[in-house]
């Protein structure tokens, strides 16, 4: 008996290191994707005179505390507003949910978002968009906040990589136009996850 309660425990270890590393090398393959992204030509963001001394974006170490599973909570009946953004512009977006989740044993709460305009492309109509700001904001990250994209989940959790935060276009270039997270959305905690502060702003 004790053997085959040994051989459980086995089982159930390996089960989770097997998940940590599926995840982890999930986050790292995000990274490599963004690099990539912004090293090639065809899809950089970047000001010509900022793309001829690229060599990579800066990021936190992935650190799977902050990939966490929220409890969502949908928010039906919600007033569509206008987003304040770097610009003048003003998209409008509907708070389509809430996302509830514990760091540490301390419990959050982040708004989702969808975008009128967008959510009538097919291609996004399960999109949700998650803008934040964090006590790293203005400091290690960028001080307008960090972005994280999900979709809308089909039961009544959905998983939050923070390690695949990544800064607005423009964080890298003035010609961007970006939504400023709103003030509800503001985490106290420092999320030492995700894409750092690009260097040269």
């Amino acid at each position: 008996m004790k053997n085959v309660i040994t051989l459980i425990i086995l089982c159930f270890a390996a089960v989770a290191f097997s998940q940590h590393d599926t995840d982890e090398n999930d986050a790292l393959a995000y990274q490599f994707s963004e690099n990539e992204k912004f090293a090639s030509p065809e899809t950089t963001i970047l000001t010509p005179e900022d793309f001829k001394d690229f060599k990579e974006l800066d990021f936190f170490p992935i650190n799977l505390t902050y990939r966490v599973t929220a409890n969502f909570k949908r928010t039906a009946s919600e007033i569509p507003f206008l987003m304040p953004t770097t610009t003048t512009r003003l998209p409008e977006y509907v708070k389509y949910g809430e996302a509830h989740f514990e760091i540490e044993g301390v419990a959050y709460k982040l708004n989702l978002y969808q975008n009128t305009a967008l959510v009538k492309d097919p291609k996004y109509v399960d999109y949700l968009f998650l803008p934040f700001t964090d006590l790293t904001s203005g400091e290690e990250s960028y001080g307008g906040g960090r972005f994280l994209d999900t979709k809308i989940p089909k039961g009544n959790t959905l998983v939050l990589d923070f390690n695949k935060a990544y800064n607005p276009y423009c964080a890298y270039n003035s010609n961007y136009s970006c939504p400023i997270p709103p003030k509800e959305n503001h985490l106290e905690l420092a999320v030492r996850a995700g894409v750092m502060a690009y260097e040269k702003h």
